[in-house]
Order: structure tokens, then C-alpha cells, then sequence
């Protein structure tokens, strides 16, 4: 991988990171049982494409 791809791998990474955590937030502050689970699901997939990205690693 040349330099300017792993910057691009990096990017990917810190972004799954930051949604991972605002969903964490957004989560938190859900009364509605459906938009909890709507939350749990968006968090799943960038949990999963967090590993994809350090799987590149």
C-alpha cells in the first residue's frame, strides 16, 4: 500500500470511529424504543466496517 492509501485507510478508520461514538451518544439519549433500535442497528454496520478497515491493516 503506498503512503497516500494508508492515509485513506486512516480516514475511513477515524471516520467509523466517530460514528461509532456519536451513536453511543445518540443511543443515550433515545426515550423511543424504535429509533433505539434503528441507532443499535447503524452502529452494528460501523462496527463491522471498522473491523473491515483494520482487517486491511
Amino acid at each position: 500500500m503506498t503512503e497516500k492509501e494508508l492515509l485513506y485507510v486512516e480516514d475511513a478508520i477515524n471516520h467509523e470511529i466517530y460514528m461509532i461514538e456519536m451513536l453511543d451518544e445518540v443511543e443515550d439519549c433515545l426515550n423511543i424504543e424504535s429509533l433505539g433500535k434503528f441507532v443499535k442497528k447503524l452502529k452494528h454496520k460501523h462496527e463491522n466496517l471498522l473491523k473491515m478497515f483494520m482487517d486491511l491493516m
